[in-house]
């Protein structure tokens, strides 16, 4: 399968927010409408500092995938960093390369912003993910903390 990514569209609202519940369900968050709602705005937005989304589609340019990224400064760095905030690819085109092709484009777009880091965290035991990771990037040792 041949795979194409290309930035958000407000035509894909649709689509977007049927994978972005479907994230939101495969990792058990519940987030509330107005939330959703916002962070569409957001994506169309636009602007230094905003979310963006990349989009994979398939051979009639429907969305499969979904890359939802946030540029942002950092103390230890003069550049950009660029954190891959949520990730999903449809499960009925997993195993095709989406996954790859979303992370590869995420790269491209950091590289195009002068992001000197490009980071994203999962579960510990999402496997499926993590094998892909694995292959495209280095595990970080830091383990993250909430409040």
């Amino acid at each position: 399968m041949s795979v194409h990514v290309r930035p958000l569209e407000a035509r894909d609202k649709t689509q977007w927010l049927a994978l972005f519940e479907a994230y939101c369900r495969f990792y058990r968050a519940a987030v509330p409408a107005d939330v959703v709602e916002l962070t569409w705005q957001r994506l169309m937005a636009g602007g230094e500092g905003a979310h963006s989304c990349l989009v994979a589609v398939d051979g009639d340019d429907r969305p499969i995938g979904i890359a939802n990224v946030l540029l942002h400064r950092s103390t230890w760095s003069a550049t950009w960093y660029c954190y891959l905030e949520d990730l999903f690819v449809d499960p009925e085109h997993r195993g095709l390369g989406v996954g790859r092709a979303l992370i590869e484009a995420v790269y491209a777009y950091a590289d195009r912003h002068h992001a000197t880091r490009v980071y994203w965290t999962t579960e510990e035991g999402n496997a499926a993910a993590r094998a892909l990771y694995d292959k495209l990037a280095t595990k970080s040792p830091f383990v993250q903390y909430r409040r």
